[in-house]
């Protein structure tokens, strides 16, 4: 049973104000009220760049879900202790509510319960591939909502006891924990599945593997596998920049081929504060960043086609410059394969070939016949597989850690 809450406190506080402003409305016959002066007053008490006022708590719903690129075939987890509106303004963009529990002591959508709906989506998943292999093993990640490097907590939503249950299969997640608890700082995870693919493919050594997802890496492979002579960073903000500005100004999630950056102007003045402000403040001895590191209020201001411009050239000076350090300290490093989301942006691949030196040999992990769209979550089965026979998937050359760690918890009873 759900306590009333009185807010009638609240109500007494406010009273004479409110009578006052209603009175003056009422005197102006402006029943719109003065919005800008809202706007300007309600942006600075939060601290947002910009606030704009609507008509309803409906419609802001409808445009920050428009805002963000949330459309037909997404699933949206929304509170089922709501009001309509809620709901209405997620069917509006064609996308799927789907139901959380509340806390009843916050009142809150209740954490546990929106891992819950993660884990039943996983379990579905799952179930479609109808195999009943003994040996069937699931590496479960989950979805990281945080990750901080430097105070060492990296949270993932996901249930693996409970997708065991669902699913009655072995179960290996929880992957970064092990790591963390080593003085790790929990990724990146994937250069010994970049070793496999290296040794497996028989490319020759030594070579750079260049992952370009929201955040960009690169794994550097001295030797073949059974080896720990791995070497591994993160480098900054891969496509997370330029996806969060499409999103935000746009109705499409990503710049497909770079074609809006292809049409867009860069902004020189901008570009320069944005590469003066990364360089001042990113910690450079940190090897893993998370996408809430880097944010896109430098670029407010220019049109779509401009900030992306911008943007993408940012991202491209960013990678290139990392990468042309790394290659002076490691000369005999002849070829770069590139995987992740960002190879099939044409603008930035183009950019970052201009800002490596000619005699690197630029080539997509797809020229070796790897789908390069899956190569992370092939990295996870293999890891669940290394962990599942207690073979290490860190090193201190990858994460930090003190001494190789054998990450994930396994569930198989």
């Amino acid at each position: 049973m759900i306590k009333y809450y009185d807010m009638s406190w609240i109500t007494k506080r406010i009273k004479d104000a409110a009578r006052n402003d209603i009175d003056d409305i009422m005197n102006k016959n402006n029943y719109i009220y003065d919005t800008k002066e809202f706007e300007d007053r309600f942006k600075r008490f939060t601290g947002a760049s910009y606030c704009i006022g609507v008509s309803s708590g409906t419609a802001a719903l409808h445009l920050a879900l428009d805002a963000i690129g949330i459309k037909k075939g997404d699933q949206v987890a929304t509170v089922s202790h709501t009001f309509r509106a809620t709901v209405a303004a997620i069917k509006y963009v064609g996308a799927e509510p789907v139901y959380v529990d509340i806390d009843p002591n916050t009142f809150n959508m209740n954490p546990d319960d929106l891992e819950r709906k993660i884990t039943l989506y996983h379990a579905k998943v799952i179930k479609d591939f109808d195999s009943n292999d003994e040996k069937f093993l699931v590496g479960f990640h989950g979805q990281t909502i945080y990750h901080n490097s430097r105070d060492k907590i990296s949270m993932q939503l996901g249930d693996g006891k409970l997708l065991h249950q669902l699913t009655k299969k072995k179960i290996v997640f929880n992957f970064r924990k092990n790591d963390i608890l080593s003085g790790g700082e929990g990724a990146p995870l994937t250069p010994i599945f970049h070793q496999l693919v290296v040794s497996q493919k028989k490319i020759s050594l030594p070579v750079c593997v260049l992952n370009i997802g929201g955040i960009s890496n690169y794994t550097i492979i001295n030797k073949q596998v059974g080896s720990t002579e791995i070497y591994s960073q993160d480098i900054g903000p891969g496509n997370c920049l330029i996806d969060s500005w499409v999103r935000k100004n746009s109705s499409r999630k990503f710049d497909r081929d770079g074609n809006l950056a292809s049409n867009g102007n860069i902004n020189e003045i901008i570009l320069e504060q944005a590469q003066e402000l990364y360089m001042n403040r990113i910690e450079k001895k940190k090897l893993s960043f998370d996408t809430n590191d880097f944010d896109i209020s430098f670029s407010r201001g220019l049109s779509l086609e401009d900030g992306a411009a911008t943007l993408t050239e940012f991202t491209a000076g960013i990678i290139g410059e990392s990468l042309s350090i790394l290659l002076k300290k490691n000369n005999l490093i002849k070829d770069i394969l590139i995987c992740g989301g960002g190879r099939k942006n044409k603008v930035l691949m183009s950019k970052l070939i201009k800002n490596l030196p000619s005699k690197i040999n630029i080539k997509l992990i797809d020229a070796f016949k790897i789908d390069g769209d899956f190569i992370e979550s092939q990295a996870f089965a293999f890891l669940a597989i290394r962990r599942y026979i207690e073979l290490p998937i860190t090193f201190p050359s990858t994460t930090n850690c003190s001494k190789p760690s054998i990450g994930g918890e396994i569930i198989d009873n």
